[in-house]
């Protein structure tokens, strides 16, 4: 083969992760990200202070803090969606506008919210409504400031399952409003994700977090190492010209409603089982 055409062949992803799932410090996330080859981080909480809350002159320390290391932000991982549907429309609106100004004054156009919680006694069609009402105004905020949401599927929230995200991004129909694609969360509520997930939802698709779990306990584990489909994921992915991010979320210690941790060493672990499933299809990762 030339080099030409190896060249041609090859398929490059960007490198991101979680910050805060390596420490609390902003500057040990950054020494680990960048030790194993990332160029990006995802933020979502910084001195144990999660995006939501940050003031405008923290978000300034931690843009000089991330320049000065050389790493740039992919995405804000924000909480916004992670509520009860109870909630008035305007609380995650105004939520959201917060995100926005931490969004732009880490430059990234990329938001990451969910589709809502739901009460004991309510079931997902009793509040669709309510939800895409709400999901209709959050992007129109977002397309109002120019970036993009990203819709991250989680057990117990409205957008749980294939069918039902797609059904937001068809009734929504807006183009500030993806997914970020989690094989995990879909293996936690029961899914094949690859099998039951990926053709519906491949044109909406514009980010991957990275992470694996187990079908008969919703354990999550090291990707590759479950039943997450992730091989065949990232293999289909590749064949599309996926050329994005992808994100490693690993919650190999830990993790709660709001988030996870794995620390230095398990966050390590994650991003070399992803490594080499990625370079077993031919995917370069920087």
């Amino acid at each position: 083969m030339t080099e030409t055409s190896t060249q041609a062949a090859s398929t490059v992803w960007t490198l991101s992760g979680f910050g805060d799932e390596v420490d609390t410090d902003p500057a040990i996330q950054a020494a680990v990200l960048l030790a194993l080859g990332a160029n990006y981080i995802e933020v979502r909480s910084a001195w144990g202070v999660n995006v939501s809350e940050m003031t405008p002159e923290q978000v300034a320390d931690l843009k000089e803090l991330l320049d000065a290391k050389g790493l740039k932000v992919s995405a804000v991982a924000s909480p916004i969606g992670k509520v009860d549907i109870s909630l008035p429309v305007e609380h995650e609106v105004e939520r959201l506008r917060q995100i926005i100004s931490v969004a732009k004054g880490l430059d990234t156009k990329y938001i990451r919210i969910f589709s809502f919680f739901r009460s004991e006694a309510q079931t997902p069609e009793e509040i669709r409504d309510d939800v895409l009402t709400r999901m209709r105004a959050l992007a129109a905020e977002a397309e109002t400031a120019g970036v993009v949401l990203l819709h991250e599927n989680e057990k117990d929230i409205y957008g749980d399952t294939p069918q039902r995200v797609l059904d937001i991004m068809q009734s929504v129909d807006s183009p500030a409003l993806r997914i970020a694609w989690d094989n995990a969360n879909f293996v936690q509520v029961g899914v094949r994700p690859y099998t039951d997930g990926y053709a519906l939802l491949r044109p909406y698709l514009e980010y991957l977090q990275v992470k694996d779990a187990i079908m008969a306990t919703g354990e999550v584990v090291p990707s590759g190492h479950g039943d997450g489909e992730l091989d065949a994921t990232i293999a289909a992915l590749k064949a599309d010209g996926y050329a994005g991010f992808a994100s490693l979320e690993p919650h190999l210690a830990s993790h709660h409603k709001l988030g996870g941790f794995s620390g230095p060493v398990a966050f390590g672990m994650a991003a070399r089982a992803f490594a080499v499933l990625a370079a077993k299809n031919g995917i370069e990762l920087s």
